[in-house]
Protein backbone atom coordinates (compact mmCIF):
# COMPACT_ATOMS: atom_id res chain seq x y z
CA UNK A 1 0.00 0.00 0.00
CA UNK A 2 1.29 3.44 -0.93
CA UNK A 3 2.26 5.50 2.11
CA UNK A 4 0.48 8.87 2.31
CA UNK A 5 1.98 12.09 3.62
CA UNK A 6 0.49 15.36 4.82
CA UNK A 7 1.10 18.32 2.52
CA UNK A 8 1.73 21.96 3.40
CA UNK A 9 -1.89 22.94 2.75
CA UNK A 10 -3.13 20.33 5.21
CA UNK A 11 -0.66 21.58 7.81
CA UNK A 12 -2.05 25.11 7.43
CA UNK A 13 -5.56 23.76 7.85
CA UNK A 14 -4.46 21.94 10.98
CA UNK A 15 -2.77 25.04 12.46
CA UNK A 16 -5.98 27.05 11.99
CA UNK A 17 -8.02 24.31 13.68
CA UNK A 18 -5.55 24.07 16.57
CA UNK A 19 -5.52 27.83 17.15
CA UNK A 20 -9.22 28.56 16.62
CA UNK A 21 -10.42 25.39 18.41
CA UNK A 22 -13.59 25.39 16.35
CA UNK A 23 -14.17 24.14 12.81
CA UNK A 24 -16.47 27.06 12.01
CA UNK A 25 -14.00 29.71 13.20
CA UNK A 26 -11.07 27.97 11.46
CA UNK A 27 -13.05 27.77 8.20
CA UNK A 28 -13.79 31.49 8.41
CA UNK A 29 -10.12 32.24 9.02
CA UNK A 30 -9.16 30.10 6.00
CA UNK A 31 -11.91 31.62 3.82
CA UNK A 32 -13.41 28.23 3.04
CA UNK A 33 -16.62 26.39 3.89
CA UNK A 34 -16.89 24.13 6.94
CA UNK A 35 -17.59 20.69 5.33
CA UNK A 36 -14.35 20.48 3.29
CA UNK A 37 -12.34 21.48 6.36
CA UNK A 38 -14.02 18.81 8.50
CA UNK A 39 -13.29 16.31 5.73
CA UNK A 40 -9.63 17.32 5.68
CA UNK A 41 -9.39 16.84 9.44
CA UNK A 42 -10.82 13.33 9.19
CA UNK A 43 -8.42 12.57 6.34
CA UNK A 44 -5.42 13.75 8.37
CA UNK A 45 -6.40 11.62 11.36
CA UNK A 46 -6.92 8.60 9.09
CA UNK A 47 -3.55 9.08 7.39
CA UNK A 48 -1.72 9.46 10.71
CA UNK A 49 -3.70 6.74 12.47
CA UNK A 50 -4.19 8.80 15.66
CA UNK A 51 -6.80 11.30 16.90
CA UNK A 52 -5.55 14.88 16.73
CA UNK A 53 -8.36 16.49 18.75
CA UNK A 54 -10.75 15.61 21.52
CA UNK A 55 -14.25 16.85 20.68
CA UNK A 56 -16.28 18.61 23.35
CA UNK A 57 -19.38 19.75 21.54
CA UNK A 58 -18.14 22.22 18.97
CA UNK A 59 -14.89 22.83 20.84
CA UNK A 60 -11.67 21.11 19.80
CA UNK A 61 -8.88 20.30 22.26
CA UNK A 62 -5.51 19.04 21.04
CA UNK A 63 -4.54 15.51 22.02
CA UNK A 64 -0.91 14.76 22.90
CA UNK A 65 -0.42 13.62 19.29
CA UNK A 66 -2.12 16.76 18.06
CA UNK A 67 0.15 18.97 20.17
CA UNK A 68 3.20 17.23 18.71
CA UNK A 69 1.93 17.77 15.17
CA UNK A 70 1.06 21.41 15.93
CA UNK A 71 4.61 22.20 17.04
CA UNK A 72 6.10 20.51 13.97
CA UNK A 73 3.52 22.14 11.67
CA UNK A 74 4.49 25.61 12.94
CA UNK A 75 8.15 24.88 12.28
CA UNK A 76 7.53 23.41 8.82
CA UNK A 77 5.27 26.24 7.61
CA UNK A 78 7.65 28.87 9.03
CA UNK A 79 10.61 27.30 7.22
CA UNK A 80 8.61 27.12 3.99
CA UNK A 81 7.64 30.80 4.26
CA UNK A 82 11.22 31.72 5.10
CA UNK A 83 12.58 29.79 2.11
CA UNK A 84 10.09 31.44 -0.26
CA UNK A 85 10.76 34.92 1.12
CA UNK A 86 14.54 34.56 1.07
CA UNK A 87 14.43 33.23 -2.48
CA UNK A 88 12.43 36.23 -3.63
CA UNK A 89 14.53 38.71 -1.64
CA UNK A 90 17.81 37.28 -2.92
CA UNK A 91 16.87 38.39 -6.42
CA UNK A 92 15.19 41.74 -5.82
CA UNK A 93 16.30 42.91 -2.40
CA UNK A 94 14.02 43.67 0.56
CA UNK A 95 10.53 44.45 -0.65
CA UNK A 96 6.93 43.53 0.07
CA UNK A 97 4.07 44.87 2.18
CA UNK A 98 4.07 45.25 5.95
CA UNK A 99 0.86 45.41 7.98
CA UNK A 100 1.42 47.42 11.17
CA UNK A 101 -0.91 48.07 14.08
CA UNK A 102 -0.62 51.23 16.17
CA UNK A 103 -2.41 51.72 19.47
CA UNK A 104 -4.32 54.96 20.02
CA UNK A 105 -1.87 55.70 22.86
CA UNK A 106 1.24 54.17 21.32
CA UNK A 107 4.73 55.55 21.35
CA UNK A 108 4.92 58.50 18.94
CA UNK A 109 8.24 57.49 17.40
CA UNK A 110 6.68 55.49 14.52
CA UNK A 111 6.53 58.37 11.96
CA UNK A 112 10.24 59.08 12.35
CA UNK A 113 11.10 55.37 12.23
CA UNK A 114 9.08 54.87 9.03
CA UNK A 115 10.78 57.82 7.38
CA UNK A 116 14.22 56.35 8.14
CA UNK A 117 13.09 52.88 7.05
CA UNK A 118 11.69 54.13 3.74
CA UNK A 119 15.00 55.78 2.88
CA UNK A 120 16.73 52.41 3.34
CA UNK A 121 14.07 50.14 1.80
CA UNK A 122 11.99 52.13 -0.73
CA UNK A 123 10.41 48.99 -2.26
CA UNK A 124 8.52 48.12 0.94
CA UNK A 125 4.92 49.37 1.22
CA UNK A 126 2.80 49.69 4.35
CA UNK A 127 -0.71 49.17 5.65
CA UNK A 128 -1.10 50.96 8.99
CA UNK A 129 -4.08 50.37 11.25
CA UNK A 130 -4.86 52.23 14.46
CA UNK A 131 -6.91 50.53 17.16
CA UNK A 132 -7.04 49.65 20.85
CA UNK A 133 -4.48 47.25 22.27
CA UNK A 134 -6.92 44.35 22.71
CA UNK A 135 -7.94 44.51 19.04
CA UNK A 136 -4.34 44.78 17.85
CA UNK A 137 -3.35 41.75 19.94
CA UNK A 138 -6.18 39.77 18.32
CA UNK A 139 -5.15 40.84 14.81
CA UNK A 140 -1.49 39.91 15.39
CA UNK A 141 -2.58 36.54 16.79
CA UNK A 142 -4.75 35.98 13.69
CA UNK A 143 -1.78 37.01 11.46
CA UNK A 144 -3.77 39.90 9.96
CA UNK A 145 -1.00 42.19 11.22
CA UNK A 146 2.72 41.44 10.99
CA UNK A 147 3.45 43.45 14.13
CA UNK A 148 1.92 46.08 16.35
CA UNK A 149 3.02 48.83 18.72
CA UNK A 150 0.96 48.44 21.87
CA UNK A 151 0.62 49.87 25.36
CA UNK A 152 1.63 47.75 28.33
CA UNK A 153 0.69 45.91 30.42
CA UNK A 154 -0.74 42.99 28.40
CA UNK A 155 -0.26 39.23 28.47
CA UNK A 156 2.79 38.59 26.26
CA UNK A 157 2.79 34.77 26.51
CA UNK A 158 1.87 34.34 22.82
CA UNK A 159 4.23 37.02 21.54
CA UNK A 160 7.82 38.05 21.08
CA UNK A 161 8.46 41.71 21.72
CA UNK A 162 10.90 44.60 21.68
CA UNK A 163 10.42 46.93 24.64
CA UNK A 164 10.38 50.62 23.76
CA UNK A 165 10.90 51.95 27.27
CA UNK A 166 8.76 53.84 29.73
CA UNK A 167 7.54 57.41 29.94
CA UNK A 168 5.91 59.50 32.68
CA UNK A 169 2.17 59.83 33.20
CA UNK A 170 0.57 63.24 33.58
CA UNK A 171 -2.63 64.36 35.26
CA UNK A 172 -4.54 66.60 32.86
CA UNK A 173 -7.46 68.93 33.52
CA UNK A 174 -9.09 71.88 31.79
CA UNK A 175 -7.67 75.35 32.23
CA UNK A 176 -10.91 76.56 33.83
CA UNK A 177 -13.39 74.99 36.23
CA UNK A 178 -11.06 73.11 38.63
CA UNK A 179 -9.50 74.19 41.90
CA UNK A 180 -6.08 72.72 41.16
CA UNK A 181 -3.93 74.78 43.55
CA UNK A 182 -0.57 73.92 41.99
CA UNK A 183 1.56 75.53 39.37
CA UNK A 184 1.48 74.07 35.86
CA UNK A 185 4.12 71.34 35.49
CA UNK A 186 3.98 70.74 39.24
CA UNK A 187 3.13 67.39 40.79
CA UNK A 188 0.01 65.74 42.18
CA UNK A 189 -0.60 62.54 44.15
CA UNK A 190 -3.01 59.71 43.34
CA UNK A 191 -4.82 60.61 46.58
CA UNK A 192 -5.59 64.11 45.32
CA UNK A 193 -6.56 62.82 41.89
CA UNK A 194 -9.49 60.96 43.49
CA UNK A 195 -11.14 64.36 44.06
CA UNK A 196 -11.61 64.81 40.32
CA UNK A 197 -14.06 63.12 37.90
CA UNK A 198 -11.89 61.03 35.59
CA UNK A 199 -12.36 60.23 31.91
CA UNK A 200 -9.81 57.47 31.30
CA UNK A 201 -8.29 56.29 28.02
CA UNK A 202 -8.71 52.80 26.55
CA UNK A 203 -10.95 49.95 27.73
CA UNK A 204 -11.59 48.35 31.11
CA UNK A 205 -9.16 45.59 32.05
CA UNK A 206 -6.66 46.28 29.29
CA UNK A 207 -3.42 48.19 28.87
CA UNK A 208 -3.20 51.64 30.40
CA UNK A 209 -6.70 51.51 31.89
CA UNK A 210 -5.76 48.40 33.88
CA UNK A 211 -2.45 49.95 34.96
CA UNK A 212 -4.19 53.09 36.26
CA UNK A 213 -6.83 51.16 38.18
CA UNK A 214 -4.10 49.04 39.79
CA UNK A 215 -2.28 52.20 40.94
CA UNK A 216 -5.43 53.42 42.72
CA UNK A 217 -6.43 50.02 44.14
CA UNK A 218 -2.94 49.30 45.50
CA UNK A 219 -3.33 52.45 47.60
CA UNK A 220 -6.87 51.53 48.71
CA UNK A 221 -8.21 54.49 46.75
CA UNK A 222 -11.47 54.69 44.83
CA UNK A 223 -11.20 57.00 41.80
CA UNK A 224 -14.29 58.77 40.49
CA UNK A 225 -14.43 57.38 36.95
CA UNK A 226 -17.14 59.00 34.83
CA UNK A 227 -16.24 57.24 31.59
CA UNK A 228 -13.76 55.91 29.06
CA UNK A 229 -12.69 57.21 25.66
CA UNK A 230 -10.43 55.40 23.16
CA UNK A 231 -10.20 58.42 20.83
CA UNK A 232 -7.46 60.50 22.42
CA UNK A 233 -8.24 63.62 20.40
CA UNK A 234 -11.84 63.54 21.62
CA UNK A 235 -10.70 62.78 25.19
CA UNK A 236 -8.43 65.84 25.26
CA UNK A 237 -11.20 68.02 23.79
CA UNK A 238 -13.57 66.89 26.55
CA UNK A 239 -10.96 67.55 29.23
CA UNK A 240 -10.20 70.99 27.80
CA UNK A 241 -13.93 71.78 27.83
CA UNK A 242 -14.15 70.94 31.56
CA UNK A 243 -16.06 67.66 31.18
CA UNK A 244 -13.58 65.84 33.42
CA UNK A 245 -9.90 65.22 34.08
CA UNK A 246 -7.67 62.42 32.75
CA UNK A 247 -4.29 60.71 32.98
CA UNK A 248 -2.19 60.44 29.82
CA UNK A 249 1.32 59.31 28.80
CA UNK A 250 3.75 62.04 27.84
CA UNK A 251 3.94 61.25 24.12
CA UNK A 252 0.17 61.21 23.76
CA UNK A 253 -0.06 64.57 25.49
CA UNK A 254 2.77 66.07 23.42
CA UNK A 255 0.48 66.11 20.36
CA UNK A 256 -1.96 68.49 22.04
CA UNK A 257 -0.22 71.67 23.16
CA UNK A 258 -3.15 74.07 22.79
CA UNK A 259 -2.77 76.04 26.01
CA UNK A 260 -6.26 74.95 27.12
CA UNK A 261 -5.00 72.33 29.54
CA UNK A 262 -3.44 72.25 32.99
CA UNK A 263 -0.84 69.49 33.19
CA UNK A 264 1.17 68.12 36.08
CA UNK A 265 3.35 65.09 36.71
CA UNK A 266 2.03 62.42 39.06
CA UNK A 267 4.12 62.27 42.22
CA UNK A 268 5.05 58.59 42.20
CA UNK A 269 7.99 56.61 40.72
CA UNK A 270 5.51 54.03 39.38
CA UNK A 271 3.54 56.66 37.45
CA UNK A 272 4.96 55.50 34.14
CA UNK A 273 3.60 53.76 31.07
CA UNK A 274 5.51 51.48 28.71
CA UNK A 275 5.08 50.47 25.10
CA UNK A 276 6.41 47.61 22.97
CA UNK A 277 6.50 46.20 19.46
CA UNK A 278 4.93 42.73 19.45
CA UNK A 279 4.79 39.90 16.91
CA UNK A 280 3.56 36.34 17.09
CA UNK A 281 5.86 33.71 18.58
CA UNK A 282 7.13 31.05 16.17
CA UNK A 283 5.83 33.09 13.26
CA UNK A 284 8.18 33.74 10.34
CA UNK A 285 9.11 37.41 10.09
CA UNK A 286 10.20 38.76 6.73
CA UNK A 287 13.51 40.62 6.54
CA UNK A 288 11.50 43.81 6.05
CA UNK A 289 9.64 43.24 9.34
CA UNK A 290 12.88 42.44 11.18
CA UNK A 291 14.52 45.60 9.87
CA UNK A 292 11.50 47.73 10.77
CA UNK A 293 11.47 46.42 14.35
CA UNK A 294 15.16 47.25 14.62
CA UNK A 295 14.58 50.74 13.19
CA UNK A 296 11.72 51.47 15.63
CA UNK A 297 13.80 50.23 18.56
CA UNK A 298 16.70 52.55 17.62
CA UNK A 299 14.52 55.62 17.06
CA UNK A 300 14.71 58.11 19.97
CA UNK A 301 11.49 58.77 21.91
CA UNK A 302 9.31 61.68 20.92
CA UNK A 303 10.00 65.16 22.32
CA UNK A 304 8.95 66.14 25.80
CA UNK A 305 5.62 67.82 26.51
CA UNK A 306 5.90 71.55 25.88
CA UNK A 307 3.59 74.43 26.54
Amino acid sequence: MEEKHLDIKQLRYFIALAEERQVTAAAQRLHMSQPPLSQQLKLMETELGVPLFNRNGRQLELTASGQTLYEHALTITRLMEEAQAETRESGVGIRGKLSIGVNTLSDARLPAALSVFRELYPKVTFKIQQNETNTLVKLVREKTLDLAIIRLPIDLSDFDCAMLGEEPLYFVTGEQGHDLDIEEYGTITYERITRYPLLLPSTEGLGLYNLLLEQFHSRNLSPSIIGECSDIGMLVELVAAGFGASILPETSLSRYTWGRLRVCRIEDPQAVSGSAVIWLKRQYLSKAAVQLIETISKTPPAHKYKE
